[in-house]
This record gives structure tokens, sequence and C-alpha cells, in this order.
């Protein structure tokens, strides 16, 4: 399956920008003075607890959400006032999976299909996300996996350039996870853009190229999971047991002070352990204590996109 994206592509890479994005609802500030770019091409994840407004400001970049002040640019458009050919360009695989329809998948897809000049064929992407065999079902009969990758069939089927995924794997055994994450790969390795909400971060680390954090309805955090928040720099933890004690240190240097402790220690090293903080980790804490390092992160997150 190859993807061919119009000539129209977004400008100087970047497939989504928003500058001083604010939206309130009443008293309540949902989105507050965000700036956020995402370049073409790459997985973007966003990550944020329940009520933080990762929701409204991904509506207001698929342009079903007004926004109350700032600039949005999604594929070189303003999402507001896109008409039906940027519509064409973009997927979005929502959060409520498809349920209690009685047409069959293949009927769904053909359907989704002829909406979009560029389709990919129903039947093949019924084959990616594994459900050829559950083609001519009911839908109302599918599982509760099986009706979220059909979400996720109907949201590609229009060959998109941008694709939002909004928890798309809400459901899936393991295994069904696993071939989701390779179609998501396969798809951004032909050029798609991906914006992915997701509660679950070892999801958000194993596709995401870059990830941001939201809290309060502010960035307070982006950049590359592994580096996200500080989290290279911050220090790790050694331990290990020595005279039948329990030793920790802190340290910068984990592979310095391992092999100071080898050079110690006339065999292996008794309850050898290094740990760095996680992703899950780093998100905690950036969520606990939001607006720590924001505008060095966003700084150093433009200069990133721009090199």
């Amino acid at each position: 399956m190859e993807t061919t994206h119009s000539a129209s592509s977004p400008r100087d890479g970047i497939a989504a920008s928003v500058r001083g994005l604010r939206k309130s609802y009443g008293a309540t500030t949902a989105v507050d003075d965000i700036d956020l770019d995402i370049a073409a091409g790459e997985v973007f994840a966003l990550l944020g607890p329940n009520g933080a407004g990762k929701s409204t400001a991904v509506e207001i970049l698929e342009g079903f959400r007004r926004r109350d002040a700032g600039e949005v640019h999604v594929l070189g458009t303003d999402p507001e006032t896109a008409g039906r050919a940027w519509k064409a360009r973009i997927g979005i695989v929502w959060q409520r999976p498809v349920e209690g329809s009685p047409l069959t998948p293949l009927d769904l897809v053909r359907h989704f299909a002829g909406y979009y000049p560029e389709s990919w064929d129903p039947e093949e992407v019924l084959e990616l996300v594994g459900l050829s065999d559950k083609k001519r079902a009911r839908v109302r009969s599918l599982s509760g996996g099986q009706s979220r990758r059909l979400d996720v069939a109907l949201g590609i089927v229009g060959r998109p350039e941008l694709l939002f995924l909004d928890e798309p794997t809400t459901g899936f055994d393991p295994e069904a996870r696993r071939r989701f994450w390779t179609l998501i790969r396969d798809l951004a390795g032909e050029g798609t853009t991906i914006v992915l909400t997701t509660h679950y971060l070892d999801e958000a680390e194993a596709l995401a190229d870059r990830v941001a954090v939201i809290s309060k309805g502010r960035i307070v955090a982006q950049g590359a999971p592994a580096t996200l928040g500080g989290r290279a720099e911050a220090r790790a933890r050694v331990s290990w047991t020595a005279d039948g004690h329990h030793r920790e240190i802190r340290t910068e240097e984990p592979t310095r002070v391992v092999a100071d402790l080898m050079s110690t220690f006339p065999g292996e090293i008794p309850d050898l352990s290094v740990h760095r903080p996680t992703l899950e980790e780093t998100y905690l804490r950036l969520v606990e204590e939001p607006g720590a390092d924001t505008q060095e992160s966003l700084a150093a997150n433009r200069e990133e996109l721009t090199t």
C-alpha cells in the first residue's frame, strides 16, 4: 500500500501550527495560550489527564470546535474556514467505536471511501486492520476490539495526509495492539502525519517521534519521549548490596559508578540495579507540577523543528 499525497503539502515541513490558542467554556479555561508545531510525517502524541484540555485542542485542529483566540493552521489552512477539499485530506478515528449498525464492515468502508477522490481499496484496508474474515459480518456482531479496528479502517480509507487517533487501542487485546502499532508505523513510514491522544504511555513511547504533555490547559513539556521534561539528564538510581546492607546512589554518570563498583567487587555485584526515570514517572511529575521548564521546552522544540 502506497500513500500519494497531493502537491499542496504543508509548507516548511509543518503539518500543523498553533500560536496563542485559547478556548474557554464559561468561566473555565480549557486551553490556555498553547503554542504547538507538528512536523509533516511525524507521529505526535498529546498526553494529559482527563479534563486537561487535550480533547478541546484536538477538536480545534480537526475543525470541529471554534477557538476564542490564537492562530491555527493545519495543512496550510485555518480549520475554521476550511472547505470540503481540506476535510478530504484528514482522517479521524473517534474515541467512541462504531456499534449497532446492521451494515457489514465492507459496506461501511465502501461508503466512506466514496467521499474521497483518491481512497484506498476497501478490501485492502480491511485486510490491513485484520478484519478480512469479518468483512461480511454485521457490524453489531463485532467484538469491542474488532469495532475499534473498523474505526481505524474508516479513518484511513481516504488516504489522509493527517490522521487523528483518539485513544485508538481502547479495548484491544495485546496482540491486536501490536498489530495496530505496526499499522501506524507503516502509515508514518509512507509519510502520513499522525496525531495521537492516548492514556497508554507505553503506546506513546513506542509510536511517537515527539510528545507534548498538557495540564490545566497549558503545554508543560514537549520533545522526544526519551528526553521529555529533562528525562535524559535526570539522575539515575544505582543500587546494590554490600556487607549485607542495601546501598544506593543517585548520579548523572551511572556507567562510571558501575565501573567503579566492578573494580571494587571481585565477582558479580550483589543485587546491582540501575534505574532511570520512566516516561510514566516523568509524565506524572509534569502533570503534578505544571509549568516547570515550559518556555525552555517550547523554545528547544521550535529550534529542533527548524534545524
